[in-house]
């Protein structure tokens, strides 16, 4: 990063879901790259039906931020509402819908700035629980970065998935107060 690019975050939008898109395709395609098809499969967002429809519902939620180096976006997070397939929490939360950074600017922390940001907007909304779920199969590397961000493992949860492999889920949390 020069002098002259420095990272913020801004609020996202409607006009955004194309840039969502965009960074789910360059990291499924840096998974894939590297045999870690199990966690987004091996064929671009950018292509699917659902995965559109999902990018659309995130970028409309009012829960979209980026990560932005001068005028380009490198990295998303999406708050809002736990899915449907994780064990509901005990007491009120901000749940990380989303978090996808740009391989291309690695070792910048992009992903820990985009969740320390997901914190401070908890707090401000005067709640003491962030919690995230992840891909939980492989050698859990994804977990691993979660909890180097403050984040416990939680619950273990499995999606199925009819006429494809199941896909191993985990719920991590990090206590705010």
């Amino acid at each position: 990063m020069t002098d002259q690019q420095t990272l913020t975050i801004r609020p996202g939008g409607p006009a955004d879901a194309a840039t969502i898109l965009r960074l789910l395709d360059s990291a499924t395609a840096w998974l894939v790259a590297r045999g870690r098809t199990g966690q987004w499969g091996t064929e671009p967002a950018s292509t699917d039906p659902r995965r559109i429809a999902q990018a659309d519902t995130w970028a409309s939620s009012g829960g979209l931020h980026l990560a932005m180096l001068g005028d380009a976006p490198i990295g998303a997070l999406v708050v809002g509402a736990a899915t449907d397939y994780v064990p509901p929490a005990t007491e009120p939360e901000l749940y990380v819908n989303l978090l996808v950074t740009d391989r291309a600017y690695a070792g910048l922390a992009i992903g820990a700035r985009l969740l320390a940001h997901a914190a401070d907007l908890a707090r401000a909304r005067g709640l003491g629980l962030l919690r995230v779920d992840c891909y939980g199969g492989d050698d859990r590397a994804l977990v691993r970065f979660y909890e180097g961000c403050g984040f416990t493992a939680t619950d273990p949860f499995t999606v199925e998935r009819p006429g494809r492999e199941p896909w191993p889920g985990q719920v991590l949390a990090r206590r705010l107060d």
